[in-house]
Formats: C-alpha cells, structure tokens, sequence
C-alpha cells in the first residue's frame, strides 16, 4: 500500500468515485470502506493544514493501515529515515481519557520501527487538535505547529508500507527469543488481547488477586496461531500480585532454566510426560504449555494438585484440523476439554505463519477438497532416487541457511558426503561446534514453540494419500503409522518464510505435490 495526497483524495465528493480513486492511489488490494464522517474529517484536517501552510497540499499519508496479522488500525501515517508522524481522526466528542488510550497503544506498536515518534489525534468538530508528549500527556496544539512538524519531515517513505512491519520485527516466541520476550518487546492480536481478558476476569477477583478456587481454562488453535505468547503474557500478568507456575510439556529445558533464572516473578518447569510432578512449592496458579503432549498421569497429578490448593489451570494446546483424527495425539487437548467445568477458546488467526505458507502446508496434508493457490514461490520441492542424492541435496539447502528439522524417522546417510562446518548457513548452530551433525538436524520435538525463517523436511516411500485425500504413511519396523505424517506437519509449520522438501523415492507423492504448487 503506497502513500496518497490526501489533498487530492478529498477534492471529490462522490463516495463511488473517492473509493476508486483512492485504490489507484494507493494500490491497496481491496477497496476501502469509506465513512462519511472519516472522510470529512481528512478533508477538514487538510483544509486546516493548507490555511497553515500552502504548500502541505503537497502532503501524502499512508491512509487507514491496519498492520498485517495484529489487526492494528492507524487512520495517518507519514514515515522517514529518522520520524513516524501519526495523526488519528475523530468526529464528535471523545474524552481525553480515550485520546490518549489510543495514541500510547498506537506508539506501543509504532516503537518497533526504531524512529522518534509524534502523535496527534484530530477532533473535527470540534476543531480540536492536540498531541502526545514524551510523558504520554496530552496537550493542545495548533495546525501551525504541526503543518511545520509535517514540513520538517523531508524525503518520506513512499513504498509499500508493508515493507516496514516485517512480522519476524514484531512476532516472536519466548522461547526462541527469551531476551526480546523479557524486553516485552511483542504484540498480542486484537484476538489474543480478548482471550486474555476473559481468562483473566474469570480467575481474579475485582480487586485484581488470583480467586482460590480450582478452575479450567484452555485455548488451542493450529501451530502459529501464538498460544505460547499468549500463555506466558498472562503468566506475567498473573505474576504481578502472586507466584505462578508455568509447566513446558515436552522439550526446551535448557531456555526454560534461562527464563526461570532472569524472570523470577515465574517460575518455570521442564516436564517429561513420563515422569512423575515434583513442583517446588504451593503456586496460585498453574499454566500449562503444550497440553496437547500431555500423558493421563501428568495430567492427573496437575490436576489433583490444583484441587488441592484450590486454583485455577490455564492450558494451551494444539489443534489438528490438517491431521486425520485417528493419527492425532492420544491425550492432552481431550483430557483438558474433558475437564469438568473447562471454558476453551479458540485461536484463529495464524500470525507466525504466512498465508502462502500456511495454504501449501493445509494442501500437503490433504491433497483433495482445498482450493490452491496459483503460486508457491516461497516453497522448493526437490526429488532424489536414493539416500546418497537425498544426503547431497540436504547439504546445497543447509548451506543456504534451511534448518533440517526431521520427524523422527526418515534420517539419512549421510556418510562420504561433504557437510558444512561451522559459518557455513547455518548449518553451526544446528547441532555442535563441529557441524558434522548439521545433517543429522533437530528432533521436532526439539523444534515445536520455535520457529526459523527457512525449514527444510524429507519424505520417503513410507509416505502415501488416502482415498480421502489425506496424507498417511504406511507402517514401519520401528514407527508407529501416522506419526510421521503428524510431524511433518508440526516442522514444516516452523517455517516463518520459506519451506523446502525432498521427496525419495516416492514418486506418487511427487506429482501429488507438483500438481498443488503447479495448478495455475
């Protein structure tokens, strides 16, 4: 979406007319929703600019820009090198309480492009014009003033706009970003920021304190949707009044030490579904990250637990619409479900993955009845006879910086082929300092709640489509059917950007794959 001259855009009076000229000007892809009152008010605010200046008739904005995945609204941007300008619009009577509610929500938001940063907000009935200052005061101000601010702000961006929210700046895991997360340098979606509010109005009291009393609340969605952030922005919430627990059920043991080390108001445990509870102390309140991985017993005991103490369990699991149900995990989202009393909420909105991405995973796991786009160019399919030419082709994608992620089953030899050393992509930081065990690559145990900008995964003969469209994977000595195919799903959904896949020896599959990234 390109920057328009408001100026220009408001000199026609006609809705249809305005509507389609402001595409053209912008390029955006869908027409705008006009209002009457908004386009009023942008007509008033350039008027009163050109009576300060004569020359802010010249002036162009980024019009109404909602960023993408967060749903974040800005009615005017202006953007250099060194300043974001940002002007909201208001018609009748607004309190100041509201202004300014907005205006430091806008500049929570506007902080990630690193730019000093003004904000105004425009009553037009009023004609009423103040500002934000550095102490999130609101003070009135003058078209005078702010038409010299807006002059002063030379050689402005006047690309797509998009190019500067790149969502890897502004979405991230705590796990795969431990400092940024402490930082609280994240964002929660309109959606997540509701599911917080109703998990934590039902377990608080109204003055704020956690309500001893033992309570289920839960929220799945499909990989990317952003339970992680979500659950642990609600541990921080929770934490500030009384001490919570947070329990990871599966890997990462490491970085939840490193979390439970620097954050102390939480603390974190590494949990083996295996293995028996053993918690340090009395919480008032549990969370628990990847449900999904829970076993009866684990489950169990958390739950006694929390009768016990009488408080409330907050989960997070994954939904596994794109697997057929009978490869699905075993325990975990049923049991939470299953949870007398349990309110659930759904996640829906995939703010990690890419819609590209995100439509070529759905169509890989069921090839009939989904509608494919006309291109993939962020998704590479390669094809190798045997396991040597498998080997060779791994090595080229490592050295390009994939990450390997491989589901338990289908590893390769990789004996007499040449594997990148340390610097070399990221083949280093894979698997130890040598970076012979690049190729070997990362469990997708160890890959779930982190995600890499370039994933790369392998599918061997085992694999096939049902009659339904569904992919599956026959029995093997070692495997039992299905779980490869549920991990495919789970690793290729790591991927931020883009995702890589070999396919040995399976020709049928193949084709079934050439056919979705090839139907335009």
């Amino acid at each position: 979406m390109f920057p328009i001259n408001i100026f220009a855009l408001t000199r026609i009076n006609d809705e249809d007319r305005l509507k389609r000229l402001e595409r053209q000007m912008s390029a955006r892809r869908q027409f705008l929703a006009v209002r009457e009152w908004e386009m009023e008010s942008l007509k008033e605010l350039s008027g009163r600019l050109c009576e300060a200046r004569s020359d802010s008739s010249d002036l162009k904005f980024f019009f109404s820009f909602t960023m993408p995945k967060l749903g974040k609204e800005f009615d005017l941007l202006r953007v250099n090198e060194a300043s974001v300008i940002n002007i909201e619009l208001k018609s009748g009577e607004v309190s100041d309480e509201a202004i300014l509610r907005q205006l430091i929500q806008n500049k929570y938001y506007l902080a990630a492009l690193g730019k000093s940063m003004y904000f105004y907000t425009f009553v037009s009935r009023e004609g009423r014009l103040v500002r934000m200052s550095n102490s999130s005061r609101l003070i009135e101000t003058s078209f005078d003033e702010l038409a010299d601010v807006l002059a002063q702000q030379k050689d402005c961006y006047e690309g797509h706009i998009e190019e500067l929210f790149r969502e890897e700046d502004y979405l991230i895991s705590p796990l795969t970003d431990p400092d940024r997360f402490l930082r609280r340098e994240y964002f929660l979606t309109s959606q997540q920021r509701d599911i917080r509010h109703h998990i934590l109005k039902r377990i608080s009291s109204p003055g704020g304190a956690i309500l001893r009393e033992f309570s289920m609340s839960a929220f799945t969605g499909l990989p990317g949707t952003g339970k992680s952030i979500l659950l642990y922005d609600i541990a921080m919430q929770l934490s500030r009044r009384e001490s919570v627990c947070l329990l990871h059920i599966g890997a990462y043991e490491k970085e939840l030490k490193q979390l439970d080390r620097r954050l102390k108001r939480v603390d974190f445990y590494y949990c083996d579904p295996l293995e028996k509870l053993d918690l340090e102390k009395e919480y008032s309140a549990i969370l628990i990250d990847e449900g999904h991985r829970l076993s009866a017993d684990l489950y169990e005991d958390i739950i006694n637990l929390a009768e016990k103490w009488q408080v409330p369990v907050i989960a997070t699991f994954d939904k596994e619409d794109a697997v057929p149900k009978e490869n699905g995990q075993v325990y975990g989202g049923a049991l939470i479900l299953e949870t007398p009393g349990c309110i659930s909420y759904k996640l829906t909105n995939r703010i990690r993955l890419n819609s590209e991405l995100s439509s070529f995973i759905s169509s890989l796991m069921r090839i009939k009845g989904r509608s494919h786009r006309a291109a993939y160019p962020s998704v590479s399919l390669s094809f190798a006879n045997d396991e040597k030419e498998a080997a060779r082709l791994l090595c080229s994608y490592v050295k390009e910086g994939y990450r390997y992620i491989h589901n338990g089953r289908t590893d390769i030899d990789t004996e007499g082929v040449f594997v990148p050393g340390p610097g070399v992509g990221d083949a280093a930081s894979l698997q130890g300092d040598e970076g012979q065990g690049a190729l070997c690559g990362i469990a997708i145990d160890e890959a779930v709640c982190k995600e890499y900008d370039k994933v790369i995964m392998l599918m061997d003969e085992a694999f096939f489509y049902d009659d339904d469209g569904y992919l599956r994977e026959r029995n093997t000595v070692d495997d039992i059917a299905g779980t490869g195919a549920r991990n495919l799903y789970h690793g290729l959904s790591r991927a931020k950007k883009r995702i890589a896949i070999i396919v040995k020896q399976n020709t049928d599959v193949f084709d079934s794959l050439l056919h979705v990234l090839q139907t335009s």
